[in-house]
């Protein structure tokens, strides 16, 4: 039986792990910070425990991380990480610079199952679940083994794959992202994509205080299913009851991406649909300009339809930004992860 990994158990799991060695609670403190908060994956380095338990737990336990095998960077600054995982999977995660920091975008799965007709990443499959160690790993690696790692200061789950239909894992790593023995990173710093998973957003919100963003797309059920396979088991109608009753943080709003696509979902008569489907919902808009891809049905739209959807959003009093998307030369922007590099068990 393989031992169990401690990047992916919490104070409490570990806790219990060394009471069976007869440990004191505050040993899983230190181990704890040891990992996340040093980014040590040896038992060895952790040099305020004695000898004598450190082999033992040594006999019992592990430490994984992702290792990242390539970085490249784009002309505007963004940085997409290949890295790969114990069984030999590989994912990519992004940074991305704003003004003072570096944002991280993680990855919850490797490929995605969603179908999504517009992203790179669902044409791949779903190839499997990462591990809530996978998912903070990711912020471990690139923390301690990149120049730009201590200046990281949002976490977006917005990489591969969708994260609630991760849950489990992705909650749980939310958890240890967040815990004082963990990276220490605050709930208003971690905002969670969805394409629109409706009862699971219901049940992040009871689960846990953090951001929500929800993949849209369209203005109704016709242009969203076509779009997006997920609406026909989570229709608009539900997808928005749902964001309306969501517990966001005083003074924070639900954010919406809209991908607009020329000739599909970026007329005057959609934005204006988007202004009443929304009517009473506290939230905000993402316009991103279709990302294109080798071999994607997709154009981008001009940048005068950009503005013009954007207005109209506006004039109805939304809050609405067009997001410049970075890291396209290098297939690193919204919906172009699809960590095939090396992947060869990935295909189109």
């Amino acid at each position: 039986m393989d031992k169990p990994d401690l990047n992916n158990m919490s104070f409490e799991e570990i806790e219990g792990l060394i009471s069976h060695l007869g440990k004191e609670k505050y040993r899983a403190h230190q181990i704890l910070k040891w990992i996340h908060q040093s980014g040590v994956s040896s038992f060895d380095e952790m040099t305020n425990l004695s000898k004598v338990f450190r082999k033992e737990i040594k006999e019992l336990a592990r430490i994984t991380f992702p290792l990242i095998e390539e970085i490249e960077e784009s002309k505007d600054g963004t940085k997409k990480v290949l890295l790969k995982l114990e069984d030999g999977t590989f994912i990519e995660s992004v940074l991305i610079w704003e003004k003072s920091h570096w944002t991280q975008c993680v990855s919850t799965q490797a490929g995605c199952a969603m179908g999504c007709r517009f992203c790179l990443t669902g044409k791949y499959g779903l190839k499997r679940n990462l591990s809530p160690s996978e998912i903070v790993g990711q912020i471990t690696a690139l923390r301690f083994n990149t120049p730009e790692g201590r200046d990281i200061k949002n976490i977006v789950m917005m990489g591969m794959g969708e994260p609630l239909a991760n849950y489990e894992n992705t909650l749980k790593a939310i958890r240890i992202i967040t815990s004082d023995t963990g990276p220490c990173f605050s709930k208003r710093r971690i905002t969670v994509s969805t394409c629109g998973i409706t009862p699971m957003i219901r049940r992040l919100g009871e689960d846990i205080s953090v951001n929500l963003a929800v993949s849209l797309n369209a203005p109704n059920d016709a242009k969203r299913t076509y779009l997006m396979p997920v609406n026909k088991k989570y229709p608009l109608k539900e997808l928005i009851d749902a964001c309306r009753t969501y517990p966001m943080p005083r003074r924070r709003m639900i954010t919406f991406e809209y991908i607009l696509m020329d000739g599909i979902n970026d007329s005057e008569e959609d934005a204006k649909m988007l202004t009443s489907l929304l009517r009473g919902v506290h939230c905000k808009f993402n316009l991103i300009p279709f990302n294109e891809f080798p071999g994607s049905e997709f154009k981008s739209p001009s940048d005068k339809k950009l503005r013009i959807f954007q207005d109209i959003l506006i004039k109805h009093h939304y809050t609405a930004m067009i997001r410049t998307s970075k890291g396209k030369d290098i297939s690193a922007a919204c919906g172009q992860l699809s960590g095939r590099k090396h992947d060869n068990s990935l295909h189109l």
